[in-house]
């Protein structure tokens, strides 16, 4: 969907802002830029729709250069969503949404019904917010029109610069919560931008983590956290992220010992004891056995709730094993055991000691 090939940014006074910088984003998939300032993650951005052009290298769209496509196309197909929300102020919340539709022609019932559409699905009652004007919203509020205005075109590609940054620490979690569950319904590609680790593993397929204008390691969060390919990406997750914070995919045991298929259990094929999740063809859960015995009452979590809101749920529920899921399809799973092992190895790692 977008690929980075060599890409090279040097500004006039020197400054290198990109080296040798080549990366491959596919499509639908939320990719987080993090670094330390002054690292290129905001320059890599912004070289997607040509604000910024590269010194050598190439950025292609689809298989292709973007330099090919018309500028103004090319950026009416994108979607723009920035820390200063810029909505327009002397505009309505419709009329601010409207803007690129406007400028592509659509016609005004389709831009109404977008509108309509678009405040539905972050929760704003268009008959509420549809004719109020910026400054009658909060900033929680007026971030998600920005995040809807970047979608009124339905672009197939989203880029998102520290968008959540200047909110306070409740809206942030909110609108990051937000901005999961829509994705999972526009599977939209992302390239989001932040300074946060917690945010960045929260949010992303994937994380391209960077260091003077190179990237130093693209990995699931997952696996960034757990392989770490240098010292630098261990120091710079292990001193921004308290175990607490960690997403229970990072915990979840991803062998096959606590899970057993539909057929199996249809065949009774399974062991007397223990507990096992069933899944069915398409991956997704559809009950659980304990020591035998058949449930379709199963707790589940989502892959990116972090595991102290995990151990809050974990207490009031008697579960032995509990399925991970991603888009309604199991990944893994979790028990007390794995917490345990994950908080040991953590705290260990902190002392100095060896495991």
């Amino acid at each position: 969907m977008i690929e980075f090939a060599d890409v090279k940014k040097v500004y006039p006074d020197g400054t290198k802002a990109l080296e040798d910088f080549s990366l491959k984003i596919n499509e639908g998939e939320f990719v987080t830029l993090i670094g330390p300032s002054g690292c290129g993650k905001t320059t890599t951005m912004k070289m997607v729709n040509r604000l910024i052009e590269p010194t050598s290298g190439t950025i292609y769209i689809n298989d292709t250069d973007i330099n090919t496509y018309n500028i103004h196309e090319l950026r009416w197909n994108i979607g723009y969503v920035l820390q200063q929300i810029a909505l327009f102020p002397h505009m309505t919340i419709e009329e601010n949404i409207a803007v690129v539709p406007e400028m592509k022609k659509w016609k005004r019932k389709q831009i109404q019904d977008r509108s309509k559409e678009l405040l539905e699905m972050v929760g704003l009652d268009p008959s509420v917010y549809m004719h109020r004007r910026p400054d009658e919203l909060s900033g929680g509020e007026q971030q998600r029109v920005g995040v809807i205005r970047a979608l009124a075109a339905n672009p197939n590609i989203i880029l998102m610069d520290e968008p959540f940054s200047a909110l306070d620490p409740i809206s942030r979690e909110q609108l990051q919560h937000d901005i999961r569950e829509l994705q999972q319904k526009i599977r939209k590609t992302i390239v989001f931008v932040t300074h946060d680790i917690d945010e960045a593993l929260a949010l992303g397929d994937k994380v391209c983590l960077m260091r003077e204008g190179r990237i130093i390691q693209v990995d699931t969060p997952q696996q960034l956290v757990l392989n770490p390919k240098t010292q630098f990406v261990k120091d710079f997750i292990g001193e921004r992220k308290s175990p607490w914070q960690t997403a229970v995919d990072v915990i979840a045991e991803e062998t096959e010992s606590s899970i057993i298929t539909k057929s199996a259990y249809e065949e009774r094929n399974y062991p007397d004891n223990g507990m096992f999740i069933i899944k069915d063809e398409a991956n997704k859960v559809v009950g659980a056995l304990t020591d035998g015995h058949y449930t379709k009452d199963v707790t589940v979590l989502e892959n990116d709730l972090p595991l102290y809101k995990a151990a809050d749920l974990l207490q009031t529920k008697s579960q032995l094993v509990y399925p991970i899921i991603k888009d309604e399809e199991l990944l893994a799973t979790l028990t007390y055991k794995d917490i345990i092992t994950y908080l040991r190895r953590e705290t260990a790692a902190k002392d100095g000691v060896i495991q």
